[in-house]
C-alpha cells in the first residue's frame, strides 16, 4: 500500500492532472491514466485490483496494464510522490 507524500500537492485537469512536489520544487503532469491510477491508490486499492479497474475502464488487455501500473508506481515512488504505508505495529 503506498499514499500520497506530505510533499504533493494535486489538482485534477481535463486531461488528468498536475502534481507538485513542494520540497523538491519539481511538477509533474498526468494524463488521464496516471491520474485515475493515482485516484485509485489515494483509495486505497492495491495494485492488482487498480490494473483490473484500469484495464476494464479503458479497454485494454490486463497483462499490458499490469506492467505499465507496476512501472508507473515505481517512477512515482522514484520520484518521492508516493510513500510506503506500513501495516500497523510494523516499525
Amino acid at each position: 500500500m503506498f499514499k500520497l507524500s506530505d510533499t504533493i500537492r494535486r489538482t485534477q485537469t481535463p486531461d488528468g492532472g498536475v502534481l507538485l512536489d513542494i520540497h523538491h520544487g519539481q511538477m509533474f503532469s498526468l494524463n488521464i491514466v496516471g491520474a485515475k491510477i493515482l485516484e485509485l491508490l489515494a483509495q486505497g486499492y492495491d495494485q492488482p485490483r487498480i490494473a483490473d479497474e484500469i484495464s476494464r475502464e479503458f479497454q485494454v488487455s490486463q497483462e499490458i496494464v499490469r506492467a505499465h501500473v507496476g512501472e508507473f508506481i515505481e517512477t512515482l515512488e522514484k520520484h518521492h510522490i508516493l510513500e510506503p504505508v506500513l501495516p500497523a505495529g510494523i516499525p
